[in-house]
């Protein structure tokens, strides 16, 4: 039984690695050595992951085609914070800041979570350290009210539903990619909502607040979203 874990663990590497052998392979075939059922444990969470990335990376490669689909949707396995997760890292692939506000070449674009993070360790264990032409990808986790210099990308979780009006009022800069998944985030004035429609993750745009943050979306990201306007400022929060 032994031989068959390590089997199943070099050869869920191998796959994940795109058919090379990791150099961390050592260490690998110490982990053949634990319990089968804690071995198990660990490779199904990394292959939960490892989905949710690979997602991702199709959705880049479709919109690279020009064609319009969504794959997240018909994932069934990934959890609905991994397609987020996903989602979060494509948006900083199709979304270009004005030179003045991504910052010097070479440094990171940060995506900062504002309040209550619903991801866990899907963030860290997804996207954390990816590069997006070039540049690295950090994860900041805030509390509401902290201030937002540094960040390129604002995640406000559900959460924070009840203060969205200030949080945006607050985030009111250039260069901010303001991302939510409360109802009316993106009519406030957000940039990008999360919605969840029969189980499956979309997402919407309100461009003018995309305007305001002198934001480009690239077109082949929009041809997935519904777009929005901006509710009457006289709403109540």
């Amino acid at each position: 039984m032994v031989v068959q874990v390590r089997a199943l663990v070099r050869c869920e590497c191998f796959i994940a690695s795109g058919g090379r052998w990791p150099r961390n392979l050592r260490r690998l075939k110490m982990a053949a050595t634990t319990p089968v059922k804690h071995t198990m444990q660990i490779l199904n969470r990394r292959l939960q992951i490892n989905k949710a990335f690979v997602a991702a990376l199709m959705l880049a490669a479709w919109l690279g085609r020009g064609r319009v689909v969504n794959v997240f949707a018909q994932s069934r396995e990934a959890s609905e914070y991994q397609i987020k997760a996903a989602f979060l890292y494509n948006f900083a692939k199709f979304v270009e800041w004005a030179p003045e506000d991504s910052g010097k070449p070479g440094d990171p674009i940060t995506l900062c979570i504002v309040g209550e993070d619903p991801f866990g360790n899907i963030l860290n264990e997804s996207i954390d350290g990816k590069t997006v032409r070039g540049r690295r990808l950090v994860i900041w986790r805030l509390k509401p009210g902290e201030d937002l210099k540094g960040c390129q990308i604002a995640f406000v979780s559900s959460a924070e539903k009840h203060h969205l009006r200030s949080i945006l009022q607050a985030v009111n800069r250039e260069g901010v990619l303001t991302v939510g998944e409360s109802v009316g985030f993106a009519a406030l004035g957000g940039v990008i909502n999360f919605t969840l429609e029969e189980k499956k993750v979309h997402f919407e745009v309100n461009l003018d607040a995309a305007r305001r943050a002198n934001l480009r979306i690239s077109s082949k990201l929009l041809t997935l979203a519904k777009i929005v306007k901006p509710q009457d400022p006289g709403g109540q929060e």
